[in-house]
């Protein structure tokens, strides 16, 4: 048993604690307390007052997938040749090894959920990852934590439509995605017809992905910037009974009374995009602040590969444009648990969950701030206690 004494706990479900410690045991935290009894078998870590907080979730990443400057652009996340490729899945992507991992440690983070990108309107499979040493893919992967990658909005119309193929416009994405949900469907009630019947049914590699989707089974995760373009994931969600979450989110103040009125779930961020295309010229640090005083629930998110350990900081920078420090914290530990369906085992520092945590040397969001060590299952993969 390990004992983590002498610290500053967010625990995110009964507050900050002063003073605290943490048992952890067999991967597990067994207690969270101000005034916990310490077995005198247990290892004691006496952190010095530093904080504490649950292993940080970026719910929305590209972690693994390549990075600049690889060869190929490091653009292993978009295969982009199609506009539907829903059977294609990024574990077939993930690189165990890659140097994104160690790095996103060093910021606190545990878990990420690492996505296909936005070049085709359906892009395949994405999952969520544990941020450990490995010795393969299966080492890392989350089992059921599969999502369904969509795209609207310029990345898509801007691959094909330079190849002079459908899509070209917002019109031609709405098509494209609704007919590619529209066969999937009929190919589900089919399929179920003919179990219900015992007779023989042909499987179409394409369109088995989708099924689960269309039976809102499996998650989809609808990247979009532009407010027409967060409304028709909306629109096309609640059309096709869809559960679904909708990312980047960049005007998403504009319509933050209808987002939260709906209880749409939400991933925000990147939260400082320079602006490289027309979709995002009205990116702002207030954005998420607007959005909670809406009443909106959302994670934040750095959309990144090794960069992911940046976004800590990008927070602190949100909370000084009116965003607030409960939900600062929340959206990088139970509201992105929550997304990803793994809120029953991570986002919050209680009994039961799995033993990932982050320890700072002074408030986490600040960029003076350092991540001194990390823990995923009750393992230190990062620490710097010492020095």
């Amino acid at each position: 048993m390990l004992a983590l004494t002498n610290c500053k706990a967010v625990t995110i479900c009964d507050g900050i604690l002063e003073h605290a410690s943490i048992l952890v045991e067999d991967g597990k935290i067994l207690a969270v307390g101000t005034d916990l009894e310490i077995p005198a078998d247990a290892e004691v870590m006496d952190l010095g007052g530093k904080w504490v907080t649950p292993g940080f979730i970026d719910a929305h990443s590209h972690l693994a997938m390549g990075e600049p400057g690889v060869k190929g652009g490091g653009d292993d996340d978009n295969e982009a040749t199609d506009p539907v490729t829903a059977h294609v899945r990024m574990i077939d992507s993930l690189d165990p090894w890659s140097i994104g991992i160690p790095a996103a440690r060093m910021g606190g983070f545990t878990c990420v959920c690492s996505l296909p990108g936005s070049a085709n309107v359906i892009g395949g499979t994405g999952v969520a990852v544990k941020l450990k040493d490995a010795n393969s893919v299966l080492d890392l992967v989350i089992p059921g934590t599969e999502v369904m990658k969509m795209a609207l909005g310029e990345n898509p119309k801007g691959c094909y439509g330079e190849m002079k193929r459908m899509p070209m416009t917002r019109m031609g994405i709405g098509a494209v995605l609704r007919e590619a949900l529209f066969n999937a469907r009929q190919y589900a009630d089919n399929m179920a017809e003919a179990e219900k019947e015992g007779k023989p049914f042909k499987h179409n590699f394409k369109l088995d992905p989708l099924v689960p989707v269309v039976r809102g089974e499996m998650r989809c995760r609808i990247h979009c910037h532009r407010a027409d373009d967060i409304l028709t994931a909306v629109r096309i969600g609640e059309e096709f009974g869809l559960d679904f979450v909708v990312e980047h989110c960049t005007e998403g103040f504009m319509i933050a009374d209808i987002l939260a009125k709906k209880q749409v779930k939400c991933v925000v961020g990147p939260l400082r995009l320079i602006p490289g295309k027309m979709e995002i010229w009205n990116c702002t640090m207030e954005n998420p602040g607007l959005m909670e005083k809406a009443g909106c629930e959302f994670a934040l998110s750095a959309d990144a590969q090794t960069a992911t350990r940046w976004l800590p900081e990008e927070v602190g920078i949100a909370m000084a444009y009116g965003l607030s420090e409960e939900t600062a914290f929340k959206a990088l530990t139970i509201n992105a648990a929550k997304i990803l369906n793994l809120d029953h085992r991570m986002g919050t520092l209680e009994a039961g969950k799995d033993a990932d945590l982050a320890i700072f040397d002074g408030h986490p969001f600040c960029n003076m701030t350092r991540c001194k060590a990390t823990m995923i299952d009750g393992v230190f993969y990062f620490n710097e206690l010492d020095k």
